[in-house]
């Protein structure tokens, strides 16, 4: 049976002061009132029943992510005790799958990405889960096809054609601008989108091959979920375990990778300057994600409200504008990616609340 995990673990750092601790960044309904959680479960609507579709995130969401996806069993989410980044998140998911369908074929997504068109994602999932099936031993990857030369984002490099998919030659990162350009014009790289198919069987045969302590904590630790899930034990063996990406820990090293490829748009949403990718800006490039907005005599500032509190600007270009209740960001639009190293000032100088 195939199978569906939906990654919505993140802070979002990025997206500060909207996503919080308290509330992360896929829980904001910046959407036209949906959450981006809400969207990657409607994504995966042709593709997989309800009860198949689980969602890894934080032990202290899973109040908010059962709100928010009412429709699917309580028992699908799965509450990690802490963030111990996505190669441990896989592996989590992964031990408690099996226990329910040893034999199964497990997809994996996040829940901050924008995708379009729907029936170029849906052909793509399709082309990748037969491919896992195909192919049982294999680790598969969906590699999007680039747009531009983007330095924000990994790179996968393809290789010979497999049936529906192509065997990965190698994995690359972030890149500078001049090896983006390079990438993109050789035709042989595609972005690292995050989102990946497998047989169970295949990846943990992995996690046990390239992280073996890990692997063996969290079979010992899914052994006895039932009991110590929620408990200061379970947050003492998850704590302990090694901190690092799917990517890293296992793609990396696995002996077998395939990607498919996926011509879409695709938007990976962690920052404020993404974010206003999904709207059209105005005639003089303006962007506003909020119901109420004035922006005169300004040039491409972003604005961003989940209420109807009225922002306003003045003679101003260039900025990010973000209100949040209790706090109110302003900076320029080329420090975006600068926002996440003001959460731990916030938590340090006014208290968690504001982190």
């Amino acid at each position: 049976m195939r199978h569906a995990v939906i990654m919505a673990g993140g802070s979002g750092t990025r997206l500060w002061p909207l996503s919080r601790s308290r509330r992360p960044k896929q829980l904001l309904r910046l959407f036209d009132g949906s959450s981006l959680l809400r969207l990657a479960r409607e994504r995966l609507r042709n593709l997989f029943d309800a009860e198949n579709i689980w969602v890894a995130t934080s032990e202290q969401y899973l109040d908010s992510v059962a709100t928010a996806l009412p429709n699917l069993p309580r028992q699908n989410l799965i509450g990690e005790p802490m963030g111990r980044d996505t190669a441990n998140a896989v592996g989590l998911a992964a031990h408690l799958l099996h226990r329910r369908d040893p034999d199964a074929t497990m997809a994996v997504f996040t829940a901050d990405h924008l995708i379009e068109p729907q029936d170029v994602f849906d052909d793509a999932i399709r082309n990748g889960l037969e491919a896992a099936e195909a192919n049982p031993e294999a680790l598969v990857t969906f590699g999007v096809t680039p747009t531009e030369p983007h330095t924000g984002y990994g790179y996968v490099q393809v290789g010979q054609q497999v049936g529906g998919a192509y065997r990965v030659e190698s994995f690359r990162e972030k890149p500078d601008l001049e090896t983006a350009r390079e990438y993109v014009s050789s035709g042989s790289y595609l972005w690292n989108s995050g989102m990946f198919a497998w047989k169970l069987k295949a990846i943990l045969a992995e996690l046990e091959r390239c992280l073996p302590t890990n692997h063996e904590t969290l079979r010992d630790l899914v052994a006895e979920w039932e009991f110590v899930s929620g408990t200061p034990q379970a947050a003492e063996k998850f704590g302990g375990l090694d901190k690092i990406s799917i990517d890293f820990g296992v793609m990396e090293k696995a002996r077998q990778v395939l990607t498919v490829k996926m011509d879409c748009k695709w938007l990976d949403l962690g920052s404020w300057t993404s974010i206003a990718e999904t709207r059209d800006p105005d005639e003089n490039g303006n962007v506003s994600v909020a119901p109420k907005t004035m922006i005169v005599d300004g040039r491409n500032n972003i604005l961003v409200s989940e209420d109807d509190h009225l922002l306003v600007t003045l003679g101003v270009d260039d900025l990010i504008v973000v209100h949040a209740g209790d706090i109110t960001l302003v900076c320029r639009r080329e420090d975006a990616q600068r926002v996440k190293d003001l959460v731990e000032m916030a938590r340090q100088q006014h208290g968690e609340p504001f982190a």
